[in-house]
């Protein structure tokens, strides 16, 4: 195989949100301790985000990173987070036109 029929092989499946899940993009501002984080939404909103147990222990966030939130639907300012983007992830979203360009 040439190293052009190499790269038109790879395959990028990219989860995208929800919307009748209520799920929105968020970027990670800050972490405040005890499993929660600072998230600022797609939708214009700063939100408290907690991070469940299962992701927790598998899956390392940071400042920067995308990832996808579902608000609280009895406290609007809070939410979960359920799926964290990886590198070639997040320029696929840019490339495809789901994220502008990471703050």
């Amino acid at each position: 195989m040439h190293q052009k029929d190499v790269d038109e092989a790879v395959v990028t499946r990219v989860r995208v949100p929800r919307k009748q899940n209520r799920e929105v993009f968020g970027y990670v501002e800050s972490l405040l301790g005890s499993n929660r984080i600072k998230v600022r939404c797609m939708d214009g909103q700063t939100r408290i985000a907690r991070i469940p147990g299962k992701m927790k222990k598998r899956i390392w966030i940071r400042e920067g990173d995308v990832v996808i939130v579902v608000p609280w639907e009895f406290q609007d300012d809070k939410a979960d987070v359920i799926w964290r983007y990886t590198g070639p992830q997040v320029d696929w979203l840019e490339r495809k036109g789901y994220l502008k360009s990471t703050p």
